[in-house]
């Protein structure tokens, strides 16, 4: 964690970036910008072929300080900080104080870059970077900036220390609506690190944000009541009723949509009878369906050679006629 101290006597939990990360996002950033540089000089090289050597060294010049020194200031002014290696490598470029750089900061950095990076392959910076306690290059120090690490492993957020119990729902009335979010989170870091500070400093601290807490809300702390007290008070005022609203809003969520809520009958119309619909009942014995038996062919009569029926009895002693007949 990082020794750095603003003028309230706040330590901020800043971590400044390493050699071998910064080593990353400059390898990056350059291989970016060389890319670009590359690029835009062939286009050059094409457009310039009718100009003389004077104006092609011109044009060369020209592109090297726009391209490699005035990209990278644009870049980190414009992303207060990040450039593309940065963004990849999780870092930042910050004030010493910890708020974000601005044109003159990022235009130091980019000068002294020319010399110490550009100039000595990145020697001069590794050999600042190493001795520094804070892994700050010459550009850093000239400019009054430190590179940090933006993503650091998340940890446990102090709580808010509770009130005296005589003042627990002494402020149920106050209208904190009025109060912005910067004020709060300003009030939170204070009562999280009060222990921190020195005695007269968190004094100070704590009337002026009993204050500007007073002057939002329209009633001031009451008179013996300890500035950090009644900060600590209208904090936790703000927390129960965030939680009242939270355990409101869980049974409403529980109840069917409206589109599956039962529609309400208007008044004065009377309720509809229900028709009772005809019921089928089945016969108490039901009676099989009747099976067609099978129609039966009517014999076959011999018909003689005259036409006339033959008797029946004459087949077992009429001879066959198939064949050969046997010899008489």
């Amino acid at each position: 964690m990082s020794e750095l101290v603003t003028g309230d006597a706040v330590v901020l939990g800043l971590r400044p970036a390493k050699l071998p990360s910064r080593a990353l996002a400059l390898v990056i950033d350059l291989v970016a910008v060389g890319t670009v540089f590359v690029l835009v000089s062939i286009g050059l090289a094409i457009a310039t072929v009718a100009l003389d050597e004077a104006a092609v060294a011109a044009v060369g010049v020209a592109t090297f300080l726009l391209v490699l020194v005035g990209v990278p200031i644009a870049v980190e002014t414009l992303s207060h900080g990040r450039s593309l290696g940065k963004l990849a490598c999780g870092l930042r470029v910050v004030r010493d104080d910890g708020g974000p750089i601005r044109f003159r900061h990022a235009l130091v950095r980019g000068a002294m870059g020319v010399v110490e990076i550009l100039a000595t392959l990145g020697a001069v910076a590794a050999i600042a970077s190493l001795v520094s306690a804070r892994g700050r290059r010459l550009g850093d120090v000239f400019a009054g900036t430190l590179v940090v690490r933006e993503r650091v492993p998340a940890g446990r957020a102090a709580a808010v220390p509770p009130p005296p119990p005589w003042l627990v729902g002494r402020f149920a009335g106050l209208d904190l609506s009025a109060v912005p979010d910067d004020l709060w989170l300003a009030v939170r870091q204070y009562l999280t690190r009060m222990h921190q500070l020195d005695a007269a400093v968190g004094r100070a601290m704590s009337e002026r944000l009993a204050g500007e807490l007073a002057a939002r809300t329209g009633v001031p702390a009451p008179a013996g009541v300890p500035a950090a007290a009644f900060l600590a008070a209208v904090v936790n005022e703000r927390q129960t009723r965030d939680a009242r609203r939270a355990f409101a809003a869980a049974p409403a969520a529980a109840a069917p949509p409206p589109h599956l809520a039962p529609l309400p009958h208007p008044a004065g119309l009377p309720l509809p009878h229900p028709v009772p619909l005809p019921q089928y009942a089945p016969p108490a014995h039901p009676v099989p369906a009747p099976h067609p038996a099978p129609a039966q062919a009517a014999p076959v009569r011999p018909v003689g050679r005259d036409g006339a029926a033959e008797d029946p009895g004459a087949d077992a002693v009429r001879p066959s006629t198939g064949g050969f007949a046997p010899p008489a």
